[in-house]
């Protein structure tokens, strides 16, 4: 009996602690908030900025390949036109060719 004496006597003690570290260590800071929030957008904007460069090499190459397209696409049409001279010229008859002496 004397043992549950002292147990309910050390309880509300021991309650008080507990309650105590509790609301201690569970609440965080505005300052604390405010500097993780910081850190994030920091990183935020690093990342922010590394997609915006990519976005404009991105945009740069597609130009640059529109260009060769279009380029492709000019001499492929000559080329063409070449193609169907050079057959005109190979389907005519030699001109006639004079006598020697």
């Amino acid at each position: 009996m004397a043992l549950l004496k002292t147990i309910v006597a050390k309880l509300p003690l021991a309650g008080a602690v507990a309650v105590a570290g509790l609301s201690l260590s569970a609440c965080a800071t505005k300052e604390y908030v405010n500097d993780r929030i910081a850190e994030v957008n920091t990183r935020i904007t690093a990342v922010d900025s590394k997609a915006s460069e990519a976005l404009a090499v991105a945009n740069a190459a597609n130009a640059a390949a529109q260009a060769a397209q279009a380029t492709a696409n000019s001499d492929s049409q000559r080329i063409d036109s070449l193609t169907t001279r050079i057959d005109t010229l190979q389907a005519a008859p030699p001109p006639p060719r004079a006598p020697r002496g």
